[in-house]
């Protein structure tokens, strides 16, 4: 299982904008995955029964747009479902510490809600 991490920038004066960071096994995915990237504001992503809260259906969430403008305009997506009590992350590509590549990853439900509900509730 891994473990998720978020984390957040309150923007001007320590970054451009407001944004999310997702830290998967200390990762930052979003960095990893799409260069130049920024994840989205954390009202957007972590307000409860928001996209990353994770449903038996399975669903694409953006998790991050483009930082530049000639980057594709879709932004970063992931597919995230709920499998038992494991929250499923797919159709990702990022590298690894090993040069392998993460295409899922699976977290322990009472982590990752813990985790975004920590965060959520920092940000009000």
């Amino acid at each position: 299982m891994s473990s998720l991490v978020v984390g957040t920038c309150p923007g001007v004066p320590v970054c451009a904008d407001v944004h999310t960071y997702l830290f998967v096994d200390g990762l930052d995915l979003v960095t990893r995955s799409y260069g130049g990237a920024l994840g989205l504001h954390p009202r957007r992503l972590l307000r409860p029964g928001g996209p990353l809260y994770p449903s038996d259906t399975p669903r694409v969430v953006k998790v991050a747009d483009h930082g530049h403008a000639d980057a594709d305009p879709g932004g970063l997506t992931i597919t995230v479902r709920l499998q038992g009590e494991t929250v499923v992350w797919s159709e990702l590509m990022y590298p690894d510490l090993e040069l392998g590549v993460v295409e899922e990853v699976r977290f322990h439900l009472a982590q990752y809600l813990g985790e975004i509900e920590r965060v959520h509730g920092a940000w009000r």
